[in-house]
C-alpha cells in the first residue's frame, strides 16, 4: 500500500466504520443513535473519496449503498426528533 493522502482517507473512513460497528456489538452505541449512523456516513464518505484514486467499482458500489443507508437514518432520527 503506498502512502498516498487518499489511502490515509480511506483508511480513517474504515476506521470510523468499523468502530461504530464494534461499539454497536458491544452495546456502547445504539443503531437508532444518530451518532451512529453520522459516523456510517462519514466513513463511508471517505472510503469514497480514496476510490476517486483508485477505483474498484464492487467497493464503491457497497460504500455509495452504506453512505445512502447511513443518511436515511440521519433523517430518520431528525424527523423523530420531539419538537
Amino acid at each position: 500500500m503506498s502512502a498516498h493522502w487518499h489511502n490515509l482517507v480511506g483508511m480513517v473512513g474504515v476506521t470510523l466504520i468499523l468502530v461504530s460497528y464494534l461499539l454497536l456489538q458491544t452495546g456502547r452505541m445504539q443503531a437508532s443513535q444518530p451518532r451512529y449512523s453520522l459516523a456510517n456516513a462519514a466513513g463511508a464518505a471517505l472510503v469514497l473519496i480514496s476510490l476517486m484514486y483508485e477505483f474498484n467499482l464492487s467497493a464503491a458500489i457497497i460504500e455509495s449503498f452504506w453512505l445512502l443507508i447511513s443518511l436515511l437514518g440521519l433523517w430518520r432520527a431528525h424527523r423523530q426528533k420531539p419538537s
